[in-house]
């Protein structure tokens, strides 16, 4: 019977709105100005790493919010699959090969890429798994 009923479709892409967005531009900004400061010496990875994981589901939903207010983003689904692996690429190219190769900015660090591509497989996870309309507290219907 349940391979009958469809799986939910994931509904509108709320953008700046979203909770993975926002969750992960809190976490940011906790990390940039009060863990990197206290506990960056202890745990390295905090000050290295952490943010560069926050880089997909922080920055994609406004760059995406820019597209779709712009008219070059045509639908309102949340991010698909090929659009988070295209700028998962283009980001890890621009920031750890072409910025620290052409204009001395930054550091290239393939790490950094590997937090990029590990924040991105979460955040797809998260906006392309269905979700069931119904809450799991609800009791299931009798008859």
């Amino acid at each position: 019977m349940a391979e009958l009923i469809p799986a939910p479709v994931p509904g509108p892409f709320l953008y700046l709105r979203d909770p993975l967005f926002l969750w992960t531009s809190c976490l940011f900004g906790i990390n940039r100005y009060y863990l990197r400061g206290h506990f960056g010496g202890q745990f390295p990875f905090l000050r290295r790493h952490w943010n560069d994981c926050y880089l997909i589901p922080a920055a994609l939903p406004v760059l995406l919010w820019i597209f779709r207010k712009t008219n070059l983003r045509r639908h309102d689904s949340p991010p698909t699959w090929p659009e988070i692996l295209e700028w998962t690429l283009l980001w890890s190219l621009i920031f750890e090969w072409f910025f620290p190769t052409f204009f001395h900015l930054g550091t290239a660090d393939w790490r950094d890429a590997l937090c990029y591509a590990s924040g991105a497989v979460i955040a797809g996870w998260f906006w392309n798994t269905p979700r069931s309309s119904t809450p799991s507290h609800s009791p299931a219907p009798r008859g």
